[in-house]
């Protein structure tokens, strides 16, 4: 079961000049970026009311995120849910033939474990699943 929607991902040049327009725009803070290493980006979070905004941008010209905004400019790259059990879903999922990109979860941004579902099984959209890290 999906519980909510966790935030929507948006692939950026910059996280400062980004974070400036969303201030601007709701009159909120942007967090501190964090470093995702081995995902070669930093993330920002943009917290309007219960939804989220993770900005994301490339530390490496050869990131996911530097080729989607290669290919398809700035703009939304993936919509993320929350569950429960991540490792249940990503299983129950597998089982259904499902296509997955993350078989088994990994670290992500703001203390959550993540895994994708490839968009040709979700037709067209790059869908993050997601659950707090204990």
């Amino acid at each position: 079961m999906l519980n909510k929607i966790d935030h929507i991902g948006v692939a950026v040049k910059s996280l400062v000049e980004t974070g400036k327009f969303y201030k601007l725009l709701a009159g909120v803070e942007v967090s501190e970026p964090e470093l995702i290493a081995d995902q070669k980006l930093k993330a920002s979070f943009v917290e309007i009311g219960e939804s989220k905004i993770e900005l994301l941008e490339s530390t490496e010209p050869d990131s996911t995120i530097a080729k989607f905004i290669e290919k398809r400019g700035e703009g939304i790259q993936h919509i993320a849910f929350y569950v429960d059990d991540l490792e249940g879903k990503l299983q129950y999922l597998k089982e259904k033939g499902v296509r997955l990109i993350d078989e088994q979860p990994r670290k992500g941004a703001g203390g959550k474990k993540i895994a994708f579902i490839h968009p040709k099984s979700s037709y067209g959209t790059l869908i993050e699943l997601c659950e707090k890290i204990d």
